[in-house]
């Protein structure tokens, strides 16, 4: 499914923010020393952030519950940082940001050390035992094959139906 059908299927059915400005855009860019790819820009130019599943709560003003929640650009942050509150090297790779919670205080972690025909991989943060590469695997090639994954999932961790 290309980009543009998931994004629309993210804005019809799930819970998108408003999109992110180029100046957003160029700005987070620039404070993070890396640049989006293009599966990335297109999802932050169409929606800066969202809520996959869950309900939208009037009283809470937010999504409750949802089994994947994609930050906005201003949340993004290494994931060293939002999973041990540690920003040196004995507590996991530079490299690694937290892009997404998914239940259970989780979190899907874009890898921007390298690229595969112009994408990042993304890596399963498994938060007992991060940044364990035994455990903290790669499981998309992209943040696109992820979305992909993340939108026909049922509300599951689809990247796991191999080791059950």
């Amino acid at each position: 499914m290309t980009m543009t059908a998931l994004l629309k299927e993210v804005s019809r059915l799930h819970h998108a923010h408003p999109p992110a400005t180029p100046e957003q855009i160029d700005a987070f860019e620039q404070r993070m020393g890396w640049r989006l790819d293009a599966d990335m820009r297109a999802f932050y130019l169409h929606c800066d952030g969202a809520e996959l599943f869950g309900q939208w709560s009037p009283e809470y003003g937010r999504v409750i519950d949802p089994a994947f929640r994609f930050f906005p650009l201003a949340m993004i942050r290494r994931a060293r940082v939002v999973m041990l509150k540690d920003d040196s090297d004995k507590a996991g790779p530079a490299s690694w940001y937290a892009a997404c919670e998914v239940r259970d205080s989780n979190y899907i972690i874009v890898d921007v050390s390298e690229q595969h025909d112009g994408r990042y991989p993304i890596i399963d943060g498994y938060r007992e035992a991060f940044p364990d590469p035994y455990y903290c695997r790669r499981i998309s090639g992209s943040f696109g094959e992820f979305l992909e994954g993340a939108l026909r999932s049922n509300e599951q961790w689809f990247w796991l139906r191999d080791e059950e």
